[in-house]
């Protein structure tokens, strides 16, 4: 089982046949290879649109594919069989698909278990691994995580999550911003998950008034401002000066919101040394407070799977020569 990067969340990533994420060349690493590489495959509810696909940069061959839609049916690229529902296709399948390990055992036998970031220097400045090293160290079943669309898709896909933790992100539209209500409503529907907020500089900038409503109702949530100078996934699809932002001391912000009402603890970290002792406070000392820890990223710090995505959509939009 894998997943696609909407999907993240939906799937027990403690089942021992799942494999990660499918994703073309943001894939987690040796998934792409095993579901590519298989006799058929099995797609319920996928979405094939450029972001979901990495840019289009899937290689599985449709005519060895049957697509499950909520209420259709396309197999092998070929007939479309409308008016039938998913989960009637699904328990059908249930009962008379036999067992075949033929794609895990394959997944086993290429599978390397990828290695930790390397270590920072005392005072070196933060660097995005690191950061999300120590995210993951934070995860269990009592904590939901909410990926800001841009870097902080690749990033949180590569975490682990445990069992019960939950997740969401938002592919399809790609609308910077949405993290921050997403935050506030997710933590006023389960007041039982403390979440893990990863939200950009920018796209923060867009919906932030939104903590002033966390405040207000109590929430608890942790949230890590990604403070890199700009809009750093737009910069790796097209070099411009509007790529960069007017900075903002983004802890100063919240506190000036919260404005001593309510509980809240605000931060700013440099380096992991700071990062460790911010989060410790914010899980141990602050538990019952809404707190935002402002990380300060260089701007051209992002991840591999960004700079791959970012190259494969570049290059389609593009004019072609004549």
């Amino acid at each position: 089982m894998a997943v696609m990067p909407s999907a993240k969340g939906l799937i027990p990533e403690n089942h021992p046949n799942f494999i990660g994420t499918y994703w073309g060349v943001a894939s987690t690493p040796f998934c792409a290879e095993v579901v590519e590489s298989a006799d058929a495959c099995l797609f319920a509810g996928a979405i094939f649109d450029e972001l979901n696909t990495a840019g289009f940069s899937l290689h599985v061959k449709m005519q060895k594919a049957v697509i499950i839609q909520s209420q259709s049916v396309v197999i092998a690229n070929g007939p479309r069989f409308g008016g039938i529902q998913m989960r009637d296709v699904l328990k059908a399948l249930a009962r008379r698909l036999e067992y075949n390990s033929t794609a895990y055992n394959n997944y086993s036998r290429i599978h390397v278990s990828e290695g930790l970031p390397s270590q920072c220097d005392p005072k070196e400045n933060l660097k995005v691994s690191i950061l999300f090293k120590n995210i993951q160290n934070m995860l269990s079943s009592n904590t939901a995580v909410i990926a800001e669309a841009g870097d902080s898709w690749f990033n949180c896909q590569k975490l682990k999550l445990p069992q019960g933790c939950g997740y969401e992100c938002q592919i399809n539209y790609g609308s910077i911003g949405w993290s921050v209500g997403a935050t506030l409503g997710y933590a006023q529907a389960a007041p039982n998950k403390r979440l893990i907020s990863c939200i950009g500089d920018g796209s923060f900038q867009m919906t932030a008034q939104d903590v002033s409503t966390m405040l207000r109702c109590g929430q608890r949530n942790i949230i890590f401002l990604l403070n890199n100078g700009g809009y750093t996934t737009e910069e790796q699809f097209h070099f411009g000066p509007y790529n960069v932002i007017k900075n903002w001391n983004y802890a100063a912000l919240v506190d000036a919101i919260h404005n001593g009402e309510g509980k809240c603890w605000t931060t700013k970290v440099h380096c992991e040394e700071e990062l460790v002792e911010a989060i410790k406070t914010a899980t141990e000392d602050k538990e019952e407070c809404l707190c935002f820890i402002e990380v300060v990223l260089h701007m051209n710090d992002t991840s591999k799977e960004l700079i791959q995505f970012a190259c494969r959509l570049a290059a389609r939009g593009r004019p072609q020569k004549p």
